[in-house]
């Protein structure tokens, strides 16, 4: 049975959720970058991926839930994925996602406060 569209941004919340807790204790317990600034781009990422992940449980209660869970999706992939690869590779040229999983990320917030 396919999932309701309330449904499927849950299953997604719950999903990324659980991938962000996941990376969250490997960053904290196992991940030992050579140059320690990545580190700190590890811990942006993990941050946003868990505290966007959290939100996209609001999806249900938004006016335009279609727009805001696409967004917030997009937005932590973009965002908290390019962080996250900067991180393991310790190559800048891979962020240049995050400047548009940004914005994804602010345009959900927008949409959450559309009347």
């Amino acid at each position: 049975m396919a999932a309701t569209g309330s449904s499927m941004w849950l299953q997604i919340a719950g999903i990324s959720g659980a991938a962000a807790v996941a990376l969250g204790a490997y960053g904290a317990h196992a991940f030992k970058p050579e140059n320690q600034v990545y580190r700190g781009v590890f811990q942006t990422a993990s941050s946003y991926h868990l505290i966007h992940s959290a939100a996209l449980l609001a999806t249900p209660l938004v006016k335009r839930p279609q727009l805001f869970g696409a967004l917030m999706t997009a937005g932590i992939v973009l965002f908290s994925g390019s962080c996250y690869t900067v991180a393991f590779t310790e190559d800048r040229k891979y962020g240049r996602g995050a400047p548009f999983g940004g914005f994804a990320l602010i345009g959900a917030w927008l949409v959450a406060a559309m009347p």
